[in-house]
């Protein structure tokens, strides 16, 4: 089971290419800080503007570098069903401990497809699954019917989801239809905390990229019932939440990050409104 604060990092680029040592140093930087799982290769890390060759050598460099401190969460989706499971084969085979699916984007499948998609992943592949819908980017929605059907057609395979769909009454719906363990993983910071408090066991973040201690602080609180403390951590994040989505993700990240601000095409470096508005929040968080 996979619980509290587990950053989707970012890629680092330099001169156009993945930047080994820069992404190492972050791996490292996020394990001392109480990041509690690392998910390589995800929307954040600009996974559709890597190439296969790089999408796995940045999971194998994930997996090296934490070294078995922390599991991995391998960034495996893609609307090719054949090329979300190659990507899961290589995965297992260099040590990650799940994978994590997002909806096909762009094909729009209907629910009986996301069925068959998934279904076939979990039947040709023993690498555990995280499902992620993040129906804002694919369009396509992960309904909980189908969630809670997929978890009864393959028992044990299905071990949770990032849920970015933004309606926090499905925490209750995946809890109440899914038999066995399933960590519900908040896929929107901002709302981790009424996440947290339906049934959610932490948050897939984007701002634990760039406050991994507070992030991870915030989860502790929660997952020991320390709701004021949880609240003061929440209101201290809660305008960074926010400004890492200023502009278009994961360029107002980059911004705060130590390494380059680079990023592929058609991705560009976020706006001056977006940097201030970045400053400001970190500010407020005692950061800076």
């Amino acid at each position: 089971m996979f619980s509290g604060s587990i950053p989707a990092l970012v890629t680092p680029f330099r001169d156009g290419a993945f930047d080994e040592p820069a992404f190492r140093k972050l791996v490292d930087w996020q394990i001392e800080s109480g990041s509690s799982a690392l998910v390589p290769c995800g929307t954040t890390g600009e996974n559709s503007t890597l190439s296969n060759a790089e999408h796995h050598r940045v999971i194998e460099v994930c997996v090296e570098q934490a070294a078995g401190r922390v599991p991995v969460i391998a960034g495996c989706g893609s609307n090719d069903t054949m090329n979300a499971l190659l990507h899961m084969n290589f995965s297992k085979k260099c040590g990650a401990q799940a994978a994590l699916l997002v909806a096909p984007y762009y094909n729009r499948p209907s629910q009986e497809g996301l069925l068959a998609h998934f279904g076939y992943l979990a039947e040709h592949s023993d690498l555990p699954i995280v499902l992620y819908n993040v129906p804002g980017r694919t369009v396509t929605d992960l309904k909980p019917e189908t969630v809670c059907e997929l978890a009864r057609r393959h028992p044990g395979r299905f071990v949770g989801i990032k849920d970015a769909s933004g309606d926090l009454s499905r925490v209750t719906d995946h809890r109440m239809g899914i038999a066995g363990p399933f960590a519900q993983l908040s896929g929107d910071d901002e709302l981790a905390l009424p996440f947290n408090a339906a049934g959610g066991v932490g948050c897939i973040s984007v701002t634990a990229n760039v406050a991994p201690k507070l992030c991870a602080e915030f989860q502790a609180a929660c997952a020991a019932g320390d709701l004021a403390r949880a609240r003061e951590l929440n209101d201290r994040l809660y305008p960074l939440h926010y400004a890492m989505f200023e502009d278009a993700s994961p360029g107002p990240c980059k911004y705060v990050d130590w390494f380059s601000e680079e990023l592929r095409l058609p991705l560009v470096k976020c706006n001056q409104a977006a940097r201030e508005a970045v400053d400001a929040a970190l500010v407020h968080a005692g950061l800076v």
